[in-house]
């Protein structure tokens, strides 16, 4: 929803390309790996290592909204692109978050468990 919003923000404003596309990039960027989670396709498509692509992707989106938000808050050229910074740095902080605790979760050695009893 951050994402959502910084994107709607950016986007009222009138902002440059570079603003506007990296905050839809990251707001369907999220939502796709929302729907692969809650259809359960991380299961099936069991080629990939899911967990790590989700950290490689926030990672990589903390190091753009780092980028794209401090020359947004810089520049400010209206009300719209200095909210639209600062809910990025939000979500800047958002994707690291999530990628530490996606990290502390993963098993590399361990053998997985389940969270859910076995039916």
């Amino acid at each position: 929803l951050v994402a959502l919003v910084t994107f709607l923000c950016f986007l009222a404003s009138g902002s440059r390309g570079a603003y506007t596309a990296l905050a839809a990039m990251e707001t369907v960027i999220t939502a796709l790996f929302f729907l692969l989670y809650m259809l359960k396709l991380d299961k099936r498509l069991s080629w990939l290592f899911w967990p790590m692509a989700d950290i490689f992707n926030s990672v990589i989106a903390a190091l753009f909204l780092l980028i794209v938000c401090l020359f947004a808050v810089i520049i400010k050229t209206n009300k719209g692109t200095l909210a639209g910074g600062v809910l990025g740095f939000i979500l800047l902080f958002l994707c690291l978050v999530d990628a530490g605790l996606l990290f502390r979760n993963m098993s590399f050695a361990r053998p997985r468990v389940r969270n859910t009893p076995a039916k």
